[in-house]
C-alpha cells in the first residue's frame, strides 16, 4: 500500500472565490469516497482516529470549514451556513471527489450538509449523523442556558458579546468533557489546538456570526425533513446521548422521515464529542451500516 494510502494525508486547495481550503484525507484515491463534515469549535484533527478505520473500504476526504482550522477564506468572506455549504460543495467540485457519497454530519456539519443536500438531492446515499441536528426535537437547554437563543432574538451588540466566553479555552474544553465517560483520558491537543485557532480577531468574530445564523438552520429543519422523506437516503443515527446541545430526541426524530429499512439509530454511553471515547464503536457501526 502507498504512503498516500497507508497515513493520514493533507491538502490545500484554493477556490474560485479565493478561499484556500485544507483537507486530509487517506485511503485508496479509486476507493469509494466517503466525506466527513466537523463541527464547532473543531476541525477535520477531530477525525485523525476515525479516519484511519474508515480507509480499509473508503477514501477518506474531511475539509476544515471556513473559519475553522486551517482553511483560509478572502477578505470580506461572510460567515453563514448558506456560504459555508456553497464552499463545500465548491471543495467537492473542485477535487473531482466521485458522487454520490455517504457523508459524516456533525454539529456545524448537520446543517452545512443538509443545506448542500437540499439543492442537490442525490449528492448523498448515506448519512452518518453523530450529533448532527435536523430537527426541533433535538435542540437541547443549553442553547438557551448558553445565551445563543438571546442572541438570536436580540441581535444586539451586547448579546453577542456575551458569547465570546464560549470560543475560549474554558468552554472549549467543557465542551470535550461534557458527557465524556473518562475525560481526564481526552488528548488535551484536541481543545488547546481548537482554543489556539479560534483566538484570531477574525476568527472570533466568525465563529459569533455563525452563532447568530444558526437561528436560518432552524428555520430550515422542516425543508431537511422533507428532502430526507423525499430521497430516502440510509441514515445511521449514531449519537452521544449525554450532549445538552443536541439531546437523543434529534436522533430519534429522524425515524419520522426515513424508511425503517434504511434506518438504524444506536445510543451511546458518550458526550458531545463521542470520538473521542467511542471511535471503535462508531467505526463498526458505520462499516457495517453502509454499504
Amino acid at each position: 500500500m502507498g504512503e498516500q494510502n497507508s497515513r493520514v494525508m493533507v491538502g490545500r486547495i484554493e477556490l474560485p472565490d479565493g478561499t484556500k481550503v485544507f483537507y486530509r484525507h487517506m485511503g485508496d484515491p479509486n476507493a469509494p469516497p466517503f466525506l466527513l463534515t466537523h463541527g464547532f469549535p473543531s476541525s477535520s484533527f477531530q477525525f485523525r482516529e476515525l479516519m484511519p478505520r474508515l480507509a480499509r473500504r473508503f477514501h477518506v476526504v474531511a475539509p476544515d470549514l471556513p473559519g475553522f482550522g486551517f482553511t483560509e477564506t478572502p477578505p470580506g468572506y461572510v460567515f453563514t451556513f448558506d456560504n459555508l455549504s456553497r464552499t463545500l460543495e465548491a471543495f467537492l467540485e473542485a477535487i473531482k471527489l466521485p458522487l454520490p457519497t455517504p457523508v459524516y454530519i456533525f454539529d456545524y456539519g448537520a446543517p452545512t450538509s443538509m443545506r448542500l443536500f437540499l439543492r442537490r438531492p442525490d449528492i448523498f446515499s448515506t448519512l452518518i449523523t453523530q450529533n448532527g441536528n435536523a430537527y426541533e426535537a433535538g435542540l437541547g437547554p443549553a442553547w438557551e442556558e448558553a445565551g445563543i437563543r438571546n442572541y438570536w432574538k436580540s441581535g444586539t451588540k451586547a448579546d453577542r458579546d456575551k458569547l465570546r466566553i464560549h470560543n475560549g479555552f474554558d468552554a472549549i474544553r467543557w465542551q470535550y468533557e461534557m458527557g465524556h465517560p473518562d475525560p481526564q483520558s481526552i488528548a488535551p491537543e484536541t481543545y488547546a489546538l481548537d482554543t489556539f485557532l479560534a483566538q484570531p480577531a477574525e476568527r472570533q468574530e466568525a465563529l459569533l456570526d455563525l452563532f447568530g445564523d444558526y437561528k436560518t438552520n432552524v428555520a430550515l429543519y422542516p425543508d431537511f425533513a422533507r428532502v430526507l422523506r423525499e430521497a430516502q437516503p440510509r441514515v445511521l443515527a449514531i449519537w452521544g446521548k449525554h450532549d445538552v446541545f443536541f439531546v437523543p430526541a434529534g436522533a430519534e426524530a429522524f425515524a419520522a422521515d426515513v424508511d425503517p429499512s434504511r434506518f438504524r439509530l444506536k445510543l451511546l454511553e458518550a458526550g458531545h464529542f463521542a470520538l473521542e471515547s467511542h471511535v471503535d464503536e462508531i467505526a463498526h457501526e458505520i462499516l457495517d451500516f453502509v454499504p
